[in-house]
């Protein structure tokens, strides 16, 4: 049976005139590992600060383990947080950098030296006790930073996009030693990042925030492959939004008719199928990874190819969709047979075309 280890009841915060976060609320389970995505701005770190208790919040409830903690002081949580700078102490070496909490509550010397070699064994850094940071990598400082943190086992640890300052194949190392150093303590880890990859690689719940509020809660194949507004399906991963006129539902298949592009098809939940009816606008959200470009006339829109680049690992290939706007196809590779110019037909399996909510600014420029 599951443990609530965290609660967020009600949080509200306000800066100046800006409403920060708007009555957010989320339980979390003991041992979970959760993910705070979104843009700048949009609340995350607020947040964490007022789990951490270094802002108060003006309205709702922080309770840890069962217990009210949202007017404790930082140090009577069972809390600890790894920030973005590490904030090690320069003068100190790796084994007082992570004893120092240790040494605070007066623990026994003896228990300190246990303790301090388990945690560097667990981040892999046993043999550089008597470094200085200033000795260190960017990673293996990182490294120590968590291991001060987790000494202490804190119910949650905090993480506020820590891997920030990393370079990109580092950042992705350091993304699988995370999440192994998470299972090995069985600690609940809240990590704050606004990139997308980190959240979908690391994560067991992603929240995705925006404009002080949770647009979705989900895992990472719930968010990715079947995301609620068309904000999220934009914001994770790369999706196109297909608006169109509903023609026929039959079995939950959706016929869509798209203006004079032609037709798209998608698949529609129970739930869905039952709210929707014939004549009206609906939007749906396709993967680019999920769109099949065909040279011949066929079932799909028929569109001209605009540009094709090459960017992350996958061939980009940008579509003329009209008043869409720019549609993009991607696919691993580095070229492709269509070029600038190319009128083809774009298909998708129904199940990948998801509907979504679409978003005020979306409307806007349709």
């Amino acid at each position: 049976m599951s443990e609530i280890i965290l609660e967020l009841d009600g949080i509200k915060k306000r800066f100046d005139e800006t409403d920060v976060l708007k009555g957010i609320r989320l339980s979390i389970e003991k041992g979970e590992f959760i993910t705070f995505l979104g843009a700048s701005g949009c609340g995350k770190t607020t947040t964490l600060r007022i789990i951490a208790g270094l802002e108060q919040p003006d309205a709702g409830r922080v309770r840890l383990n069962g217990q009210d903690v949202t007017d404790l002081e930082p140090n009577k949580r069972n809390v600890n947080t790894v920030f973005q700078n590490y904030a090690l102490f320069p003068h100190m070496d790796v084994y007082s950098n992570v004893a120092y909490g240790l040494k605070i509550k007066k623990v026994d010397k003896r228990e300190i030296a246990r303790r301090v070699e388990e945690m560097l064994e667990l981040v892999q850094l046993s043999g550089y006790e008597k470094r200085m940071p200033s000795e260190l990598s960017g990673g293996q400082r990182q490294r120590v930073a968590i291991a001060r943190a987790v000494i202490n086992n804190p119910q949650v640890l905090l993480l506020d996009e820590p891997l920030g300052a990393l370079d990109l194949q580092l950042r992705r190392q350091m993304q699988v030693e995370l999440k192994r150093i998470q299972k090995s303590l069985g600690i609940t880890f809240i990590y704050i990042t606004h990139d997308q990859e980190e959240a979908l690689n690391m994560s067991d719940r992603i929240v995705v925030m925006r404009e002080g509020k949770f647009e979705q809660i989900g895992t990472p194949n719930q968010v990715y492959y079947h995301p609620r507004t068309s904000y999220v399906a934009r914001f994770v991963g790369t999706a196109n939004i297909i608006t169109g006129c509903l023609k026929e539902m039959k079995d939950n298949l959706a016929r869509i008719t798209v203006g004079d592009k032609g037709e798209a098809f998608a698949l529609a939940t129970h739930r869905q199928a039952s709210l929707l009816k014939p004549g009206q606008e609906v939007h749906i959200a396709v993967r680019g990874e999920s769109m099949t470009l065909l040279r011949e006339p066929g079932r799909g829109l028929r569109l001209s190819v605009t540009e094709k680049s090459f960017a992350g690992g996958m061939l980009r290939i940008s579509l003329d969709g009209g008043e869409l706007g720019e549609l993009v196809s991607s696919r691993q590779g580095i070229d492709s047979p269509f070029g600038p110019g190319d009128l083809v037909t774009v298909f998708w399996e129904p199940e990948h075309g998801v509907f979504v909510d679409l978003e005020e600014e979306d409307e806007k420029t349709q």
